[in-house]
């Protein structure tokens, strides 16, 4: 703009202003034309990421209104509302606790203090922000919005979302070590063309000499030194590199659009790109690889199958009633009755949904149990223990202490069983083995398995005071039952581990269910099949895989395709296992307890239905609906990003190259170029701006999923991108320098003015280098593939941009010549010019058919540079 500005008033002040503001314009109105689009783009891209951004904060809550449970939106909750509090919840807003049991919240987002707040009628006020850290409970909403405590805090904050990813970082270094470059060669042209004016080597369209020392006046020997000053700032601005970055942005702006309709809400940008690279998905499995749409099909009271499972004729009364008892005041789900009479509507979690539906079917009235019984204390579910626990008065002498969870952990805590007809056995080895057989009988038919017992307990050995404190008895219960439920697999999980498995994605299902259970499913999904099944080192248990060294535990991590019975803390030893083996791990979960390994993990997906607010904090991509084959979409994405920075990191390349090496050469040979500043802006809008919405817009393909995973270290650039770089830059450099230095021989111009002729020339030059560019866009969008073709016209933008260049590149040629410095051209230069672009196809069609070293150049160093190899893998703590 410098130079625009000096080339102006200097052009005004010597030819007129009628005839002297061309080149100053033009270079003006090239300038604000790149700024204008390239903002435009930056603009429109920073909107997507704040749609995103509050896509990421719109929290749904459960509310309970008019005594019935139902989904809202936190920006929709009004002070009045009653709010269910659970396990890995946030607390929405202010509010007073009206009841709970055991109910304990994590306030250090708010205080700064890591201590666990107990919440009781001594303590009942909540703050909005904080975390349920354990139990359940409801609140009361008392403040909202910008009147609690978190949204006065927010309010003072504006969240960043211009966090750069590694790629971004890496592309930054890159651009500037090329700008660097093209400063350098822009000095040392400047220099030459300095030189050769000021000696009298530099000659005017006519023939004379441009600069004589002492006949030369003073203005116009400037407006000659500053006319060269305009070349050497436009080599830099095409060797500057700045559509590097905003391609990163435009290929994240537009892939987060698209995995938003994928359902997949992305929460940290650099995710994407690390996604592409993933060796291993550590899966959850209920309602990630299973629908979540639990049923109760089995059920054995004690030494008998019921069939059909709500068959209560056989049950003595006080068996039903104890059974009911367990089901309605052991939990944390609700049911809701209509007063019209209609259906019970059900709430909780799929488990407890499950569990609620069967207890109505048996004749379950849970208001009536409920006002007849007062819970004194309870243990609610906890994903390492696999079980919990309620105490209930149910008289002024007796209490009935309720447990809840896995089959065989409750089994292994009985100490008699409940027959079917009220009586009360003890627990022998032969009833033992027989319902642990029953429980390996439903885990095989792939079934969930939870069993009910309980132990009576008299009132006056419970505390008085500190009931919070007490500890329930787990020994010496009576088992009154077992359940098995039923989560179907999700309809196209087992194409989608096909698909990663084609990719050299590794699927291993990380469950808290049975290793039966696990196995059964993993064999459906096709995670495992049937000779893996009877691997021991396929199939773990979590608590085998904890007790192992940390070595053992790197040794076998590879190998683990299956666990079962893990607890959160196994999920993060796994994840740690891996990543020491060099892999790069994505994790699934939905827990508050699988915080730590989706934190751990170098992609955290949690589940946006199931998963709590806890886990969605520590993930970087929430799985919107909790299904596996989304995940694999994610994959594909992280890929599709990586391909598209490659497609335009080698279409950029081979433009700065060529449109460096053209104006070097042939500015210290005769001392002009052939590109103007002009012309080398519209190509800098075209290869910067343009392109890079073209080619980062490049929708993901199957063929993505049918190549191993992208390296931690992998080069950027890589050897057939070099390859077709070279060969295409080679081909541009040396038929535009051909036609630049002989173009007037071959193009007939002997009869025409020399100023003419060189401006015809020139013309030819730039218009052949942009139609290279064009038809060189092609080429870039199959790096690896011969037919360039294959999908192109799926891609709208792409052809769109294509076609708004080439109209333009025509507009400019034939009308707009006074302001680029170029002249119409006859149709046969038209169609020669277009023939040089065009030969770039077969060029690159055969120029693939060379085969390249598979090892990355960048690796050849070592053999060059031995002592600078080691040190750097001393600095990055080992072999990089």
């Amino acid at each position: 703009m410098v130079a625009a500005a000096i080339s102006l008033s200097l052009g005004m002040a010597t030819e007129g202003v009628k005839d002297g503001w061309y080149d100053g314009g033009s270079i003006f109105f090239a300038v604000f034309l790149v700024i204008f689009v390239t903002a435009t783009s930056d603009y429109r891209q920073s909107l997507q990421f704040q749609h995103l951004n509050e896509e990421k904060q719109n929290i749904q809550v459960e509310v309970i209104r008019g005594g019935k449970r139902i989904g809202t939106s936190i920006f929709d909750l009004v002070v009045g509302d009653v709010v269910p509090l659970k396990i890995g919840d946030q607390v929405p807003a202010d509010g007073v606790l009206i009841s709970g049991h055991s109910l304990a919240i994590d306030e250090s987002s708010m205080t700064g203090e890591s201590k666990i707040v107990h919440k009781d009628q001594k303590a009942p006020m909540l703050m909005s922000g904080c975390k349920v850290a354990d139990g359940y409970g409801s609140m009361l909403v008392t403040g909202v919005g910008t009147n609690t405590e978190w949204g006065m805090l927010m309010a003072n904050l504006s969240e960043d979302i211009g966090e750069e990813t590694p790629l971004q970082v890496r592309l930054n270094g890159v651009a500037t070590l090329i700008g660097v470059v093209g400063l350098s060669v822009a000095g040392v042209v400047l220099a030459v063309l300095w030189l050769r004016y000021f000696t009298g080597h530099s000659n005017n369209p006519d023939g004379t000499t441009e600069f004589v020392a002492g006949t030369t006046g003073a203005k116009q020997g400037f407006m000659g030194a500053i006319r060269i000053f305009t070349i050497a700032v436009t080599i830099v601005v095409v060797a500057v590199p700045e559509g590097l970055p905003l391609a990163v942005t435009l290929t994240l702006a537009y892939s987060m659009r698209k995995m938003m309709r994928d359902k997949a809400l992305v929460r940290r940008l650099s995710s994407c790109e690390t996604m592409g690279s993933a060796t291993t998905i550590c899966s959850d499995k209920t309602g990630t690889l299973t629908l979540n749409k639990m049923t109760v099909v089995e059920v054995y009271l004690s030494e008998r199958k019921l069939n059909p499972s709500d068959n209560t004729g056989l049950m003595a009364r006080n068996v039903a009633s104890l059974l009911i008892e367990g089901i309605a005041q052991n939990t944390a789900g609700a049911v809701f009755l209509p007063e019209d009479g209609g259906a019970a509507e059900v709430t909780g979690s799929p488990t407890e949904k499950a569990i609620l539906s069967w207890g109505l079917k048996i004749g379950m009235d849970i208001n009536d149990l409920r006002s007849k019984s007062s819970v004194l204390r309870v243990l609610p579910f906890n994903s390492v223990k696999k079980c919990g626990g309620v105490a209930v008065q149910v008289s002024d002498d007796y209490v009935h202490i309720h447990w809840k969870g896995a089959a065989e952990i409750v089994l292994a805590s009985c100490g008699s069983w409940l027959s079917i007809d009220g009586s009360i056995h003890p627990m022998s080895s032969d009833k033992y083995n027989e319902l642990k057989r029953s429980i390996d009988g439903m885990a095989m038919s792939s079934l969930r398995c939870i069993a009910f017992a309980y132990c009576p307990w008299e009132l006056r050995m419970v505390p008085k005071e500190d009931l919070d404190k007490w500890q329930l008895p787990e020994d010496n219960l009576i088992l009154l039952g077992m359940v098995g439920i039923k989560d179907p697999c999700r309809p196209g999980v087992r194409d989608a581990v096909q698909l990663c498995s084609a990719a050299g994605v590794k699927v291993r299902m990380v469950t808290g269910d049975n290793v039966e259970t696990a196995k059964a499913i993993a064999l459906e999904c096709g995670i495992l099949n049937a000779n893996d099944a009877a691997s021991e080192t396929i199939v773990i248990e979590g608590k085998v895989f904890r007790e192992m060294s940390e070595t053992a535990r790197e040794e076998v991590a590879d190998k683990i395709t299956v666990m079962g019975r893990s607890s959160p803390n196994d999920k993060l030893l796994l994840v740690q296992a891996l990543k020491r083996k060099g892999h790069v791990v994505a994790v699934t979960g939905d827990g508050t307890n699988d915080a730590p390994a989706l934190h751990e993990a170098d992609i955290g997906l949690s589940m946006g239905i199931s998963g709590t607010e806890v886990a969605k904090e520590s993930s970087d991509i929430i799985i919107l609906d909790d299904d596996f084959t989304s995940v694999v979409k994610v994959v594909r994405w992280g890929r599709s990003v990586y391909a598209n920075i490659q497609k335009f990191i080698q279409f950029q390349l081979t433009v700065n190259v060529a449109a460096l090496v053209i104006n070097v050469v042939a500015a210290v040979s005769s001392g002009d170029v052939p590109l103007n500043a002009v012309e080398l802006l519209w190509v800098n809008l075209i290869m910067d701006t343009l392109g890079a919405l073209a080619l980062a817009t490049e929708q993901p393909t199957d063929s993505l999923m049918k190549r191993p995973p992208v390296g931690r270290r992998e080069p950027l650039v890589t050897n057939i991108m070099w390859r077709n770089l070279f060969i295409q830059a080679l081909y541009q450099i040396a038929v535009l320098l051909v036609f630049n230095f002989d173009g007037k021989g071959i193009f007939h111009l002997h009869n025409e003015s020399r100023e003419h002729a060189d401006k015809i020339k020139d013309t030819f030059v730039f218009n052949a280098f942009v139609f290279c560019q064009i038809f060189n866009e092609f080429n870039a969008r199959k790096p690896e593939e011969k037919n360039v073709f294959r999908g192109v016209t799926s891609n709208r933008l792409f052809m769109g941009i294509v076609g708004i260049t080439t109209v333009l590149q025509i507009l400019i040629i034939e009308f707009l010549g006074k302001f680029f410095g170029t002249v119409r051209l006859s149709w046969k230069l038209w169609l020669f010019s277009v023939a040089i672009g065009a030969v770039s196809w077969p060029l690159a069609y055969l120029g693939k058919s060379i085969p390249v070293p598979a090892r990355p150049f960048q690796d050849y160093s070592k053999h060059c540079f031995p002592g600078r190899r080691k040190r750097r893998d001393e600095e990055q703590g080992g072999k990089s």
